[in-house]
């Protein structure tokens, strides 16, 4: 079919919106406009924190204290794709640094310094930032303008030509006189909320300032008529044309030199205006004077050259740069570095950079050690949507995230508490003898958590690895990412002793653990599905435990004798949840009194109701069960018609409840019957 591309412009493109993103006026116009909206003449640092608040906040508790989540960082305009988890701590630190710089606090003359592990989202934030000012300038509440001078007349004011944009965007307002800014600001602000104020800070670049100056001789001073040849326009903010935003990177010391920062003189343009101290003849196009209105990124920040550094402390505290061969040039930008951890533990160790520590807010930016939000990283790559190709069994991205936060925790310091049940209660989940006041402390004393360990790319490259290796399998499951991500640890640039590599194997075999007893879980689950069973076996149970703790006898319903309560049966339940004999009073009470208080106020039990009892009801169930659908039949490869039907309605109850497919809910059965093919007893 032959693509109509007039009829498709025509439908999905608007001129209309091209012309008023490219707004252009006198300087009378773009007042009115100030008057309006007083935040198009916003600050960089107001900018970006009203730009962050825009797309508005969430709460939640964590340890009783409240955290805002921000959905700035969820990456909503960009679909997911550099959306930040698990840190949001650390993210409240970072907006209120803007907050503060916003207010003009103080952290506006500082540089934010992004720090911690290789692959801890420090890239990822600055992306959001800088993406996230290029949007938002765009839209008519994060609008801003700059200027450009024009001549009908060509002079050699303007080099000879009619126009001479400002090659720093500058805030037009900026070209009110010094001698009389206090009586404009104060009649333009008359009548406003000191947040709706305008302000009014530095002075016009020095090619402006030559610009204005001659024509002022011209005009002998009469500045209504110089500022005829100002047109005001709607600057927004491009990293791909460097308007408003700029990204410096360390390179090789001999190649690099400090006019990347600040600009150098144009020598084509000397012999056309006859002096290199002519600002005109200056290429103002250094990663600062192009950020001016925005945001400059530092990559690796601490790995400049120290004649790099200098630069940054006047830039960061009096808001200032010097290009070579003229005075202090005013800038409006934030300062955005990142680091790791080495750089910065030479930064502070060397005595000579002093001045640029006490300039430095640092924002650590750690691994995640929680759970869920590790898996969300992975998720957002290898997902149905990306990889419609290939199934991806349950529990395989959950258990590539679970090694790789082990690999980030630091050992518990009580000898009843494991690794990986200290991974679960940072998961939210609950833990006899641990409440959040345990768990908060247990953060608490382990200070490096989360700054060593995987980074999250080592944990994508082999989920990758394995996707290409098994992609024709139609499946990937758990045991392949794990091969993968052991294989891969002698290659690892990070891992430099033979002890990481078996501490990490170590790891490795926990992971492998925790997946055999989930995989056991689902089987389980998927036997003992049958919720009337489980209801008639959790009723049985009830009338049992009420006889047993009341002290009264209980009908047999074959013999229709009284009979004692049946202690073999309850306790053939409670101790799939490993209720010890002498804690079976006590549990067996807390399950009476529940039940009472329901009654109270007209409630049915459930037993869906408590979490224990229905994991110990699933157990038993399953266990009554499994001989009859002979799990260990299965690998023998010789299975009667009747237990193929049973196995086949397991197989579906993965399939339909599980997220399993035909292949991994063969290759679940399978295992978990060699397991039990093993002897191995069924863990809860």
């Amino acid at each position: 079919m032959q693509m109509d591309i007039r009829k498709f412009m025509e439908e999905h493109y608007k001129t209309q919106d091209f012309t008023h993103l490219h707004w252009g006026g006198d300087f009378q116009e773009y007042l009115n406009i100030v008057s309006n909206n007083p935040k198009v003449a916003r600050n960089s640092f107001q900018r970006i924190y009203d730009m962050i608040m825009s797309y508005g906040t969430s709460s939640y508790k964590e340890y009783k204290k409240d955290i805002i989540r921000y959905h700035f960082f969820d990456d909503p305009s960009g679909d997911g794709q550099d959306a930040v988890f698990g840190i949001d701590v650390h993210l409240m630190k970072l907006v209120n640094f803007f907050k503060s710089a916003a207010s003009g606090y103080g952290t506006e003359k500082r540089i934010l310094l992004l720090h911690g592990p290789v692959g801890s989202a420090k890239s990822s934030i600055a992306r959001l930032l800088k993406r996230g000012l290029e949007r938002y300038s765009r839209i008519d509440d994060g609008a801003l303008y700059t200027y450009e001078w024009f001549d009908e007349e060509v002079t050699d004011i303007l080099g000879g030509q009619s126009h001479f944009p400002c090659p720093m965007h500058e805030e037009p307002l900026k070209i009110i006189p010094d001698e009389v800014r206090e009586q404009f600001l104060e009649q333009i602000n008359k009548g406003k909320k000191s947040l709706e104020k305008t302000h009014i800070k530095g002075v016009v670049c020095p090619a402006c300032r030559f610009i204005f100056n001659e024509y002022m001789k011209k005009y002998n001073g009469d500045w209504l008529k110089v500022i005829k040849h100002v047109k005001v326009r709607r600057l927004l903010l491009s990293e791909k044309d460097r308007i408003g935003i700029g990204t410096f990177q360390p390179k090789d010391e001999k190649n690099q030199d400090s006019t990347e920062l600040t600009g150098d003189i144009n020598y084509k343009k000397i012999a056309m205006y006859g002096s290199d101290s002519d600002p005109r003849a200056f290429n103002f196009d250094g990663e600062f004077n192009i950020s001016n209105r925005g945001i400059v990124e530092f990559i690796e920040m601490l790995k400049l050259d120290v004649a790099f550094l200098y630069d940054l402390l006047g830039a960061s505290q009096e808001h200032s740069i010097k290009p070579k061969k003229f005075s202090q040039t005013d800038i409006d930008e934030v300062i955005l570095g990142h680091t790791n951890e080495p750089e910065f533990r030479k930064l502070q160790s060397n005595e000579f950079m002093e001045a640029l520590r006490d300039r430095t807010v640092k924002i650590d930016i750690p691994y995640i050690t929680r759970l869920s939000n590790e898996v969300k990283i992975y998720q957002k790559d290898f997902n149905t949507k990306k990889i419609p190709h290939v199934h991806i069994a349950p529990h395989t991205i959950e258990m590539a995230s679970v090694w790789a936060i082990l690999t980030r925790l630091e050992e518990p310091k009580k000898s009843d508490l494991t690794k990986l049940q200290k991974l679960k209660l940072y998961n939210g989940k609950t833990l006899s003898g641990y409440n959040e006041d345990n768990v908060k402390e247990l953060r608490k004393e382990a200070v490096r958590e989360g700054l060593e360990g995987i980074s999250p790319r080592y944990i994508q490259d082999k989920i990758s690895n394995a996707l290409v290796k098994h992609g024709e399998v139609g499946c990937l499951n758990p045991f392949m990412v794990f091969n993968e991500l052991e294989a891969g640890l002698k290659h690892h640039a990070l891992v430099n002793s033979q002890e990481q590599i078996d501490h990490y194997k170590d790891v490795l075999a926990q992971a492998r653990q925790e997946y055999e007893d989930t995989v056991k879980n689902d089987v389980q689950k998927a036997i003992s599905v049958d919720e009337s069973a489980i209801q008639t076996l959790c009723a049985n149970y009830i009338d049992n435990v009420k006889a047993y703790t009341q002290k009264e006898k209980i009908r047999n319903k074959y013999s229709n004798k009284l009979e004692d309560a049946d202690e073999r049966f309850m306790r053939s339940i409670e101790e799939k949840i490993d209720i010890a004999e002498s804690r079976k009073n006590d549990f067996r009470r807390e399950i009476m009194n529940y039940i009472g208080a329901l009654a109270i106020e007209g409630k049915t039990f459930d037993y869906k109701m408590n979490e224990r009892l229905h994991r110990a009801l699933e157990l038993k169930l399953f266990e009554d069960q499994k001989d009859s659908i002979k799990l260990t039949t299965i690998i023998s490869k010789v299975v009667d018609k009747e237990t193929q039907e049973k196995i086949d309605v397991v197989k579906s109850r993965l399939i339909k409840n599980f997220g399993y497919c035909e292949i991994c809910a063969t290759d679940a059965l399978n295992f978990v019957a060699s397991i039990f093919a093993k002897g191995d007893s069924v863990k809860s």
